[in-house]
């Protein structure tokens, strides 16, 4: 496990916080009464050491896990977000709270453990959904919630709060923008397997709730002979309007030429949030225009260029999640005091909480309700052509 270091500064940035923690220390002097003969004091009590690798006592500060891969194939993401949960700290001064880092790679489920038995009260983390479904059942029983960062919406609820981006929210936000555009007719192009079946399901729903269709929906297996068949079968049916292609830049680079030589020329192409991760899409004339949802970008490109300057190298994508799980735990550390419970009520504020990834709040199942912009694709870089509310109503 690692400790995330703890420096008071004065704050930036951060209007989600609006407090300030102030340390004051007392000190009692021993008085000698009078006339009583001077007396050798008593050499100073030794306190004990804490065992080796166990954390220090601290009274002043509710103490908080961080479950995320920090060896393993998944080494590069845990480290950026655990870098960015320590950003988060400094930026916010964090007298509050305490951060340990543990390593979900050797196995989720005795990080866990290994967290619950140092004493915290709240596991932001971990990252994939099996690991969260491992670490579950003993967070349950320690009556310590988890917000995880899986994008994985079956695992919400039950004292776990899903903080990941939710595809079917990037796929509702970005067909009601092409329904308000008067586009009816939708169609969706999907990779096999269990991301694909979800945004199959979105795309359905969410065309129906705008008072369009879907026409035409194809799946295939992620090799370009699948991927070219299924785009022929999507123009052999009849004509639409958009189609959302519910995979990574790197396919719709492949798929979106063949789509206007296959029935699909004056189709508005429509993508998920995992689009926001690939700049190379501005670099293909074919997929100028395009259109995704996800979080604005803004703050996040403040943050990464400060973790730049801290850290010396940039950071991955996700790194916003580390971040913005400190700062919702350092607003509501406020009114948690060190040794209590974390007060999960305090989760589904109507009002919701700012972030570096916009505005977010939890719902009643336990999944975190974001809100997104849609962005289009051209040469000059993504553009917003729909912004993000900045905050939710009441």
């Amino acid at each position: 496990m690692a400790e995330a270091a703890y420096f008071p500064q004065p704050r930036r940035l951060l209007k989600l916080i609006g407090m300030a923690a102030a340390m004051l220390l007392a000190g009692c002097q021993g008085v000698i009464p009078r006339g009583a003969p001077p007396s050798k004091a008593p050499p100073p009590a030794e306190r004990p050491r804490p065992a080796p690798g166990a954390l220090p006592e601290d009274q002043m500060r509710n103490r908080v896990a961080l479950l995320v891969p920090l060896t393993g194939p998944n080494a590069g993401v845990g480290q950026s977000i655990a870098n960015a949960a320590n950003l988060a700290i400094i930026d916010t001064g964090g007298a509050r709270v305490r951060i340990t880092t543990y390593d979900t790679a050797p196995g989720a489920a005795a990080a866990a453990a290994h967290a619950l038995a140092d004493g915290n009260r709240l596991i932001l983390g971990p990252l994939l959904s099996e690991d969260v479904r491992a670490v579950a059942p003993a967070a349950k029983a320690a009556h310590v919630p988890v917000i995880a960062f899986s994008n994985d919406v079956e695992v919400a609820g039950d004292g776990v709060y899903v903080l990941g981006f939710s595809p079917a929210q990037a796929i509702d936000r970005v067909v009601n923008y092409a329904a308000s555009k008067g586009m009816t007719r939708f169609a969706g192009l999907m990779p096999t397997g269990l991301y694909g079946r979800r945004a199959s399901n979105a795309l359905i729903k969410s065309a129906e709730a705008a008072g369009g269709t879907v026409v035409s929906l194809q799946t295939y297996d992620r090799t370009p002979k699948a991927l070219a068949a299924a785009i022929a079968k999507l123009g052999a049916g009849q004509g639409y309007d958009a189609l959302l292609i519910a995979d990574g830049g790197r396919i719709a680079l492949q798929a979106v030429p063949l789509i206007r030589k296959h029935g699909g020329a004056g189709a508005q192409i429509m993508g998920t949030e995992l689009w926001n991760t690939e700049p190379s899409l501005n670099q293909s004339p074919a997929m100028k225009g395009a259109w995704f949802a996800s979080v604005p970008d803004a703050r996040y490109n403040q943050l990464a260029a400060k973790y730049r300057a801290r850290f010396g190298k940039g950071p991955y994508r996700l790194a916003s999640i580390g971040y913005d799980s400190v700062l919702l735990t350092v607003r509501i550390a406020a009114d948690w005091r060190p040794g209590d419970p974390f007060p999960a009520r305090r989760l589904f504020d109507k009002g919701g909480f700012a972030g570096v990834d916009g505005a977010f709040r939890f719902r009643g199942d336990g999944t975190a309700e974001r809100a997104l912009a849609v962005q289009q694709v051209g040469p000059g870089g993504f553009t917003i052509v729909s912004p993000a509310p900045g905050s939710f109503g009441e």
